[in-house]
């Protein structure tokens, strides 16, 4: 009886990586004959377990979705960061902090001390400033996260920017996550093109069962292109600014999306913008480098307004000899 729960149990942890096993994959892997892994199948079935059975040469055994939510198996590092980050969801506005509370306190009471004690020691070391109240619909968000993991089409109604409304036929890639709001990054297939949605403005997401195969981007630019695009789409002021210095130096030091385009080995422009033209101004002297402003007119008042500000903190007045002030 002890070797039977053993090996049911790693036959479970086998099907729950995700993949098509066949039946003399799984008789190897567990030192057994095709007839038992039939046999355990059938007993991971009756325990609540969705097992498919998958004909042809190509098929093979996959655990699937079912009516109710069986057992799960982790190991070690898998439940230590599944109670981290349950732990974490309490601690933010996202409308599960309940929910996460009661899945954490059941996760605790059958983990480990060894591991327990590495949850805590994660817990001591962390501080977390909670979260201003999320305007996301977790519903929405689980529909477009199910069809980007399927490869699944996505229609949806979306309200945008200026207001107007209007039926959008995508195939999603990925959801990031920026401060309190998530954005989906999708190909929109009327479009023809990348476009990203903010997920609190999408209408109740429908999958179409139509599969896809995803348009190729670099899965390390995806973060710094969908902030790019959503920074910019927002901006309320621009401005194109020469700076004396090199374009991979001022890339490293700015916090905020800009354009650069190097001019030589010692100096680039830059483009950039802000809905505080005033925030543009501390960016632009946080370089510590030569500037000028090519185009923007708000960022020059700004810098003017900054430079009094600073002369005043520093006691300094304007005379008659400061050069920029005759």
């Amino acid at each position: 009886m002890l070797a039977t729960s053993a090996r049911l149990l790693e036959l479970l942890s086998l099907l729950q990586l995700g993949r098509d096993w066949t039946s003399s994959e799984l008789a190897d892997r567990l030192a057994v004959s095709s007839r038992t892994v039939r046999a355990d199948i059938g007993k991971l079935r009756s325990l609540g377990y969705p097992v498919d059975a998958r004909p042809g040469v190509a098929g093979g055994y996959r655990l699937a979705a079912g009516t109710a939510m069986p057992p799960l198996l982790l190991d070690d590092d898998e439940a230590v960061a599944v109670a981290i980050g349950l732990g974490a969801a309490a601690t933010q506005q996202l409308g599960v902090e309940e929910t996460s509370l009661t899945a954490l306190a059941k996760l605790e009471q059958v983990l480990p001390s060894r591991l327990r004690r590495r949850v805590e020691a994660v817990r001591e070391a962390t501080s977390v400033v909670p979260a201003a109240e999320s305007l996301v619909d977790l519903g929405v968000l689980g529909v477009a996260a199910a069809a980007i993991r399927g490869h699944e089409r996505l229609r949806f109604r979306y309200v945008a920017h200026g207001g107007g409304t209007g039926a959008r036929h995508t195939e999603p890639h990925r959801l990031v996550s920026w401060g309190q709001l998530w954005y989906l990054l999708a190909w929109d297939l009327d479009r023809d093109d990348w476009r990203i949605f903010r997920v609190d403005r999408m209408g109740p997401p429908t999958p179409t069962g139509a599969r896809f195969r995803p348009h190729a981007i670099p899965e390390d630019r995806i973060v710094a292109y969908v902030v790019g695009r959503v920074s910019k789409a927002a901006w309320t002021y621009r401005a194109r600014v020469l700076v004396r210095a090199p374009a991979s130096e001022v890339a490293a030091k700015l916090a905020v999306p800009v354009d650069i385009e190097e001019v030589d080995e010692s100096t680039c422009r830059i483009e950039l913008g802000s809905n505080d033209p005033d925030r543009l101004a501390l960016s632009m002297a946080h370089l510590g480098v030569e500037i000028e402003v090519i185009e923007g007119d708000e960022l020059v008042a700004a810098l003017d307004r900054l430079a009094t500000r600073l002369r005043n903190a520093a006691g300094g007045t304007r005379t008659s000899a400061d050069p920029c002030h005759p």
